[in-house]
């Protein structure tokens, strides 16, 4: 199994890649078989197309959304912020 950083933008790690992969044991990561890191993309530029998914990159990458995070939630218990008059 072999590991490649989302801060690459590889098709390993965009949403658009159809290959196999796993989000990876450390944040921001994805896992992978270097033997099989093949995959069609999907609805990107190269729709339809084989790509290498540690290798290949292109303009239109979007993160793979198994490694998104979550936007932080507001704290409820804060006090409002004062607002103009």
């Amino acid at each position: 199994m072999a590991t490649q950083s989302v801060e690459r933008r590889r098709c390993l790690s965009c949403n658009r890649w159809g290959g196999e992969r796993t989000p990876g044991a450390e944040p921001d990561t994805v896992d992978y078989d270097k033997d099989n890191d093949r995959g069609l993309c999907q609805d990107g530029p190269w729709h339809n197309s084989l790509r290498r998914g540690p290798r290949n990159a292109c303009g239109q990458w979007v993160i793979w959304v198994a490694l998104a995070r979550p936007a932080p939630v507001a704290d409820a218990s804060a006090p409002p912020a004062p607002t103009a008059p």
